[in-house]
């Protein structure tokens, strides 16, 4: 994988509450490209933050129809991955905020 394509492929990371409880089990969640697969988000994670990574579950997140000044619009779909690292293995992505 060439180190411009992972950029493409990791998008950045999702800071929620419930993304955080995660960390606790040594999972990070990340905003991944919607034609992203497992595969690809594994060795892009390994190779970007020096890891080893054991599973990675994925979620599409769809949008929701919103309103604007009157006129209903839409967000735009996307996706998310859940990236549980191995023993011993963490990311920090909270600095820098």
């Amino acid at each position: 994988m060439k180190p411009e394509s992972i950029y493409d492929v990791i998008l950045g990371p999702v800071i929620t509450e419930k993304a955080t409880l995660g960390s606790e089990h040594s999972q990070v969640t990340f905003r991944v490209a919607l034609d992203a697969s497992k595969p690809q988000i594994k060795n892009a994670v390994e190779k970007l933050f020096d890891v080893k990574v054991t599973g990675v579950n994925t979620l599409r997140v769809k949008g929701k129809t919103k309103r604007f000044r009157g006129h209903p619009g839409r967000r735009s779909d996307w996706k998310k991955a859940m990236v549980t690292l191995a023993d011993g293995q963490n990311i920090d992505v909270a600095t820098g905020i």
